[in-house]
Parts: C-alpha cells; sequence; structure tokens
C-alpha cells in the first residue's frame, strides 16, 4: 500500500488521479449541494475568522466555503455521533457542534509529545501546548464535544457508529488513508465523510493537498471508496456519502 515506488510510476504515466478525475463532482453553490441531497436547512456560520484574509490560500473566501459545506452537512444530517480527526483549537469544532447541538462530537488530535517526536507524520499544521488543542470550542461553551488525545495510527475507533466523519489530521497520504479506513469501519450506511485539504484543480500547486489526493486515489484503487467526491468550487473539502444511504444522492451511480 502506498509505495513511493508505485506513486513515481504513476505520476511518469500521468495516471496518478484516474480514479478521481472520474469521479468528482464540482458543485458551483451550496445551494446547489444541498438540492442534491434534498436539504432544507442553511448551516450557522458565525466564527468571524471564516471572511478572515492571511495567506493566499484563502483567496476567494476559501475559509467560508470549507465552513459552508461542513456546517450544511452536520446542520441537515445532525446524526447520533460524529467524529473529527485534528482538533487543533478547535475552530471547525465548535461549528461542527453549533450546527448539531444534539450530536456528540468525538474529536481526536495527536499529543503534542508525539507530534515532536516525529510520530505524526510530516504534513501536520503544527503542534499546540495542550492547553491549547480545543480552546476555541470550549470558549464557545460546547456541551456536546468529547476530546481524545491519541495518535491515529495507533487509535482504535471505539466511539460507537458515526454519521459524520471530518478528516483533517496528517496529509500524509498513509494516513489520509488510514484516517478513513477507521472512519468507513464506523460509519452508518449512508453517512458522510468528508476530507479537509481536498481540491484536486490545487494538487499539483500545494504538498498536501496532492498527498490527501494520493491518499483518496488509493481508497479508490483499493476498492474502500466506490460512490463519488462532491466538491464545492473554492472549498478546500470533498464530501463523501457511504452507500446503502436509503436513497442517497439524487442521480448518483
Amino acid at each position: 500500500m502506498l509505495r513511493g515506488a508505485k506513486f513515481r510510476i504513476k505520476r511518469a504515466l500521468g495516471l496518478e488521479f484516474s480514479r478521481l478525475e472520474c469521479r468528482v463532482i464540482e458543485v458551483g453553490d451550496v445551494r446547489e449541494l444541498r438540492k442534491l441531497f434534498g436539504w432544507d436547512r442553511e448551516a450557522v456560520l458565525d466564527d468571524p475568522r471564516l471572511h478572515d484574509f492571511d495567506y493566499p490560500e484563502d483567496l476567494n473566501l476559501r475559509r467560508l466555503h470549507d465552513a459552508e459545506v461542513i456546517g450544511t452537512v452536520m446542520a441537515n444530517v445532525r446524526p447520533d455521533r460524529a467524529l473529527e480527526i485534528g482538533t487543533s483549537e478547535g475552530r471547525t469544532t465548535a461549528l461542527m457542534a453549533a450546527n448539531a447541538p444534539e450530536t456528540e462530537i468525538h474529536t481526536i488530535n495527536i499529543p503534542p509529545e508525539e507530534l515532536a517526536r516525529g510520530e505524526g507524520g510530516n504534513l501536520t499544521t503544527g503542534a499546540l501546548d495542550v492547553d491549547r488543542i480545543g480552546a476555541y470550542y470550549r470558549e464557545r461553551g460546547c456541551q456536546n464535544v468529547r476530546q481524545i488525545l491519541a495518535n491515529t495510527e495507533h487509535w482504535i475507533p471505539d466511539v460507537g457508529p458515526i454519521g459524520v466523519a471530518f478528516i483533517d489530521g496528517c496529509h500524509d497520504a498513509e494516513f489520509v488513508y488510514r484516517d478513513t479506513v477507521k472512519a468507513l469501519s464506523i460509519a452508518e450506511p449512508g453517512a458522510f465523510i468528508l476530507w479537509h485539504d481536498f481540491n484536486p484543480h490545487l494538487a499539483k500547486a500545494y504538498r498536501w493537498i496532492y498527498d490527501v489526493c494520493v491518499g483518496i486515489e488509493e481508497l479508490y484503487r483499493a476498492r474502500k471508496l466506490n460512490g463519488r467526491i462532491y466538491h464545492l468550487r473554492d472549498s478546500w473539502v470533498g464530501l463523501y456519502r457511504v452507500p446503502n444511504g436509503g436513497g442517497g444522492e439524487r442521480r448518483d451511480e
């Protein structure tokens, strides 16, 4: 799985994302995403930083579009349990909690000492002190969040069945692959899997996006995924629905 030589060959042949090219559908507006799944609730988007611009990566309201996807899924699915891999300061955690206040959200983050020892892969946002992990959702008073400190390489999913998973931990292809397999192992039929730093149009521009796409491409090659991924234009979020969801999205294969 994910051997370097294998991906060098695919890169030389220009076939590295042949599965994604057939499976990713770009959606122009979050209203179209709601139409696709028959949803009627709009997301609660009250984090003032969603409109901030700090880096070129924030162009085209990227933060806002990311939040639109995540918040819309949570607002309409409202599962009993959801999983977030990669807590960081907890801004996305708070977004998930605000849009599904009855959902029990389990959020997992690698302990900083393990990251400092190089045990959390290469493509990570950075190590936070323990008291900063999840600080934002605690400041917001979110009561439906359960914090887990663990390295997902060794973590055994034991939170019960989930209806939504948001994967934003280490972006190394191996971690993306493994984290997704673990999320799928506890996903209910019809659950939604979301990946951050997913945008096939920018895979050649940013190493971490490239690795996320490599991991997801390999999931298709291993037949762990078989449906479509929907990508909201100008966002860095991919959305996948686990099959056998009692109807699913309209006109999908």
